[in-house]
């Protein structure tokens, strides 16, 4: 089925810091080892993930779950993280081709630097999967992702439900500005909220690279010049929990609701306690799952299942593409993530939270 994300793309605190170069095979595999490709032990695949900052997800989930997978199918992998620096993946990127890889999946963290690791590996005849974030003017033979045009229609979706009937002030506090899917999840939010006409946006801006120290001193002036504040649209749960920060101070946390994305333990906590109006779960297996088996597929020399098309407006092209399907959870559904395995109910249901967990079925 043939299937294209229609959206015009543009321009995408707990964590678990494990080591920032290590391979998937069976031993960890530092930056710049391995060997050349007539070497029967250099890695086939290479995966660069971009921080540990933005989101715990990238070392706490993908890192372990690919690494599975490609020892499961018994394929050599290296998985190494840029640590939000664009010239050392650039560096790690130039290693892995060295290596001898075959197939080369990034996590890019702007589309110009995306790009150009891209067409170095292009030109050594590695294919390249763009992963999570679509490298706009790139050359990825394809793209594993979700439907990040429907992240944001959810947050919409849910803030809306949450705020209610009525004249409303929103902020937006969104994603990095260097992020494509940042950009998609504002579109589709917007896409929800800007047809509610009682609703007015009050204060809108990027958070820099994510970081959720910026987003706290971002928001609190937002709150300032705005003065009065109903909801606030935040991109991910981080930045949630960098305004829920602010609105505790001022007396407002539970009362004027926020958005986030991610599903994390700290996400999870602040709705069930009422802080956050609702977050959103990307089942990060199933987007783990899809990259490796695609991976996998062209070390080998098969073709790689895909699902539709992406277009890529900058590049004016379609990539090949598996988009996935996200899901909204609110106080309801939490056990949904639990179920799901991203998050552990031991890492959520700690003492502050154990009545709320209780009350909705968490455990």
């Amino acid at each position: 089925m043939r299937m294209r994300n229609s959206a015009v793309l543009a321009t995408s605190i707990g964590v678990l810091m494990l080591a920032t170069a290590c391979g998937s095979s069976s031993s960890d595999s530092p930056s710049g080892s391995g060997g050349s490709s007539a070497d029967s032990n250099a890695p086939q695949v290479g995966v660069i993930l971009p921080d540990t900052k933005s989101s715990a997800r990238w070392e706490s989930f993908d890192r372990p779950l690919l690494t599975k997978a490609f020892s499961d199918a018994g394929v050599k992998a290296t998985i190494q993280n840029a640590q939000g620096d664009a010239a050392q993946m650039q560096t790690i990127a130039d290693q892995m081709i060295t290596q001898g890889v075959k197939v080369l999946a990034i996590v890019n963290l702007d589309s110009d630097s995306g790009t150009a690791i891209e067409s170095k590996a292009k030109q050594a005849g590695v294919q390249t999967i763009d992963y999570d974030r679509l490298t706009l003017g790139g050359s990825a033979d394809y793209y594993v992702s979700f439907n990040n045009t429907q992240v944001g229609v959810e947050q919409g979706a849910g803030l809306a439900k949450c705020l209610g009937p009525g004249a409303k002030n929103i902020v937006y506090l969104n994603g990095s500005p260097t992020d494509n899917n940042a950009t998609l999840f504002a579109q589709g939010a917007h896409s929800v909220l800007d047809k509610v006409t009682t609703y007015k946006k009050v204060a809108e801006q990027a958070v820099p690279d994510w970081d959720n120290q910026q987003a706290a001193t971002i928001f609190e002036q937002q709150l300032t010049q705005a003065k009065k504040v109903d909801g606030v649209l935040a991109a991910n749960d981080g930045l949630g929990n960098a305004a829920i920060s602010i609105l505790a101070k001022n007396g407002l946390a539970g009362k004027v609701p926020v958005t986030g994305q991610d599903a994390t333990a700290q996400g999870l906590q602040n709705v069930l306690a009422g802080t956050q109006c609702m977050t959103v779960y990307k089942p990060v297996a199933e987007e783990a799952s899809s990259l490796s088996k695609i991976a996998i597929s062209l070390a080998k020399g098969e073709a790689a299942a895909t699902t539709g098309t992406t277009n890529d407006p900058v590049g004016k092209r379609d990539v090949k593409s598996v988009l996935l399907q996200p899901v909204a959870i609110t106080q309801a559904n939490v056990k949904t993530v639990i179920s799901g395995g991203l998050v552990k109910a031991a890492e959520v249901c700690t003492a502050k939270y154990a009545a709320a967990c209780k009350k909705f079925g968490v455990s």
